[in-house]
């Protein structure tokens, strides 16, 4: 598909450069792309709306602001356990089980809904796998609200948006609460770094509501630089489902280290019930200088471990703390797969998340049983978000992991939440 589109661009721009060419003048080809050929005396015109074009990147665009230290072992070739010997392998165990001393390891059991879904939920016209993603964003709502995020007077930031239907579902919510009477504006802000078809956003059209969609890779996105945020300096909620491996950790960055924080702001304020009134200092004021307001916190769906990048990933103070670095992290990265690998049924491969599985090639035969690579796995997962609590315990935010929802809907059924 990708290549038809290639194709058909070039003839569209073909067929450009012969609309062009009214008087037979010599045809060259494009110095842009080589693929189509331009009327010689028309050049300098047709350069300007060639589609090969270099496009001119948007103010929030700043390459790798997100991106974490360029120094150290980030270049490390990612570990294949497939080339470690027994020894290696029985060490690296041992080293897990170690840095899990003190840390919490059993998760709370937390499923959660929401009234705003129950309809939808209760729609005999979705299909399996459109009710398990429905299931998903109920509990994600519930959490929030539980935490006291779920309000209007507020932006959400949703990374890796897809669609949109975990934004249009708290845009739902909100519609049919209390906080309607208030008119107090809302904006939904959904990032995702590509072309995305079928998107929900569009749709809305209510007074006080705006939604604007950012097509950049989160690596790339300085959100203190987003018109949108700094008209209103709402205070900012970031939210994600199934937010993929590094992107975790981008958007962690991206929504506390890059948020435009001035040097004089406050720490983060006290998290109002829904009940409390706003004062004249309250969440609801804007905060002096540029930049959106502060951050009241998070709620992210976390998966796909096995994708993270010790560049990118937020919780590396946290790892050499415990005496482990980028080798040891690359090699943990490789063993999470192991709490899905054999696990995931056929249905649930396929269940439109698009997230790319895990390696199974990776299992050690002979060495651990099915059910020790499992748990060992889990370990691994759990290891990598406790650093990420750690990130957000040193950025002043209370976070938490739980299981949202039952391991028969999804098997990456771990929410990472945080409040002030």
């Amino acid at each position: 598909m990708p290549e038809e589109s290639a194709v058909a661009q070039c003839r569209l721009s073909a067929r450009d450069c012969e609309e062009e060419d009214g008087g037979g003048s010599r045809r060259i080809v494009c110095p842009l792309d080589p693929k189509h050929t331009v009327s010689e005396d028309k050049l300098q015109k047709h350069l300007k709306k060639c589609n090969s074009r270099e496009k001119a990147k948007p103010v929030y665009f700043v390459q790798n602001i997100n991106a974490g230290s360029a120094d150290g072992d980030e270049t490390l070739r990612q570990v294949s356990l497939s080339e470690l010997s027994r020894t290696e392998l029985e060490t690296l165990v041992d080293k897990l089980k170690t840095a899990f001393k003190g840390l919490q390891c059993d998760l709370e059991d937390s499923v959660q809904s929401h009234p705003a879904l129950h309809d939808e939920l209760h729609n005999p016209k979705n299909g399996d796998s459109a009710h398990k993603h429905l299931k998903q964003q109920s509990s994600i709502l519930g959490h929030m609200e539980e935490l006291g995020l779920l309000g209007r007077g507020r932006c959400f930031v949703e990374f890796g948006a897809g669609r949109g239907k975990l934004s249009h579902w708290i845009h739902e919510a909100l519609k049919t609460c209390e906080h309607l009477k208030t008119c107090e504006d809302l904006q939904l802000l959904l990032v995702e770094r590509c072309s995305t078809r079928f998107k929900v956003d569009g749709k809305h059209q209510d007074a006080g509501v705006q939604f604007e969609r950012l097509q950049v890779d989160i690596q790339h996105l300085d959100l203190s630089k987003v018109p949108l945020l700094c008209e209103k300096k709402l205070p900012l909620v970031g939210v994600g489902k199934h937010l993929c491996g590094a992107a975790t950790d981008l958007a962690l960055r991206c929504l506390l280290e890059t948020a435009g924080q001035s040097e004089e702001e406050e720490p983060p304020h006290k998290r109002l019930r829904p009940s409390e009134p706003r004062s004249g200092g309250g969440l609801g004021s804007a905060p002096t200088g540029c930049g959106p307001g502060p951050v009241l916190g998070l709620t992210v769906a976390l998966c796909c471990h096995h994708r993270c990048d010790w560049r990118h990933y937020v919780g590396q103070q946290f790892f050499l703390q415990r005496g482990l670095g980028a080798r040891e992290f690359s090699a943990f990265c490789r063993m999470s797969s192991w709490a899905t690998c054999g696990l995931r049924p056929t249905n649930q491969r396929g269940d439109g998340e698009e997230h790319e599985p895990a390696e199974e090639t990776d299992a050690v035969n002979g060495f651990l049983s099915a059910s020790e690579r499992e748990q060992l796995g889990r370990l691994c997962k759990q290891l990598i978000d406790h650093g990420r609590c750690h990130f957000l315990q040193m950025k002043g935010f209370s976070s938490k992991l739980t299981r949202y929802i039952s391991s028969d809907i999804t098997l990456e059924n771990v929410l990472l939440t945080a409040v002030p």
